[in-house]
């Protein structure tokens, strides 16, 4: 009974946002190099090629050069926002500029901890505030990034933030591949303020970007990953959220092939180089966004691979994560974790 609650519950949510669009597949091999290959080259070849190379060098692929071009814009003793530029360039000005607002540590000088926030798909520009200011309370510096293509950065033709994770397969690869490289330069700006015991925390999309910041950053001891999989592909192909998406993959890819071209942003692909961080799992018991299985399989990987990691399972679904109480329960948990890791 129980089940059906919460899943009718998820459905119900999921359900409000009416401005989902199915948009037609494309290899989107305008957004990446084309190795060299011929013009009459199948672009499923020059595709997975690309995914070959970036995969034979990830600490390069996910590089982000050095920049002192911050600027911060304090707006009150609690708060200030960030920007900096992309160090990856799209075709999109607006997308091209990282915004972040900075909430300062209740303790400031007393500690010199913070933690790199990114928050889910199509958050709202106000997103996790209020995780943010609990982080504060518990002594802990927050920085919380736009993603790519959300808020200010989102160019007039979108209402949604549809080009990070869309039947575009290579554009979907290179944002995600942007928002990782935005974290690096976001971790190096705290850097640059004297923390020296940062961590980073994900919740949803935003989970997988910050495990693939975290295995690529040295400067990152801590990660908390809020709802999980080992996959990409797959919670696109069977997530309750991105239904609209796989409607557009189908045909001319099934999962199996999915999973090879987006193999450069699945968090299977780096577990390896996360024996030195200190990891949060969090998962939902009825979420229908992140099916819980797949969660189940991230949390045996850690296992089987002897990563030093904690779990935590919401008594909740996705949706239901962001009502109360869970939202409260949800919160307490990951600024606990990163307050005592940090």
């Amino acid at each position: 009974m129980l089940d059906r609650l919460f899943f009718a519950w998820e459905r119900r949510l999921a359900s409000v946002t009416k401005d989902r669009v199915v948009r037609p597949f494309e290899w989107g091999l305008d957004w990446i190099d084309g190795n060299g290959h011929p013009p009459a080259t199948p672009p499923e070849r020059v595709l997975l090629d690309w995914v070959d190379a970036a995969l034979s060098d990830t600490q390069r692929f996910f590089d982000a050069p050095a920049t002192s071009d911050f600027a911060f814009t304090e707006l009150n003793r609690e708060t200030g926002t960030v920007r900096f530029p992309s160090a990856l360039r799209t075709p999109h000005p607006e997308n091209n500029t990282v915004h972040a607002v900075y909430f300062r540590s209740a303790r400031p000088t007393r500690d010199r901890r913070a933690v790199v926030v990114l928050p889910q798909w199509n958050a709202g520009p106000d997103g996790h505030f209020g995780l943010c200011k609990l982080l504060t309370r518990f002594g802990l510096s927050a920085l919380r990034l736009s993603l790519p293509y959300h808020d200010a950065r989102m160019p007039p033709e979108l209402h949604r933030a549809d080009y990070i994770v869309s039947a575009n397969l290579a554009r979907t690869v290179q944002v995600c591949r942007q928002a990782v490289m935005n974290a690096r330069r976001a971790v190096n700006w705290l850097s640059r303020q004297g923390y020296d015991r940062i961590g980073i925390l994900g919740t949803s999309l935003g989970s997988c970007l910050a495990l693939l910041t975290a295995a690529h950053e040295p400067l990152i001891k801590a990660q908390a990953l809020n709802h999980i999989s080992p996959f990409f592909a797959d919670v696109v192909w069977r997530g309750l959220s991105t239904a609209h998406v796989r409607a557009g993959l189908e045909g001319p890819v099934d999962l199996e092939r999915l999973r090879e071209f987006w193999r450069p942003i699945s968090p299977v692909q780096y577990l390896d180089r996360l024996h030195e961080k200190q990891t949060l799992l969090v998962y939902a018991k009825y979420d229908l966004t992140f099916p819980v299985d797949l969660s189940r399989m991230l949390v045996e990987e850690f296992r089987q691979r002897k990563l030093p990691h904690q779990v935590a399972v919401l008594p909740c679904g996705h949706y239901s994560t962001g009502a109360a109480p869970f939202k409260y329960f949800d919160g307490w948990i990951l600024a606990r974790f990163l307050s005592r890791n940090l």
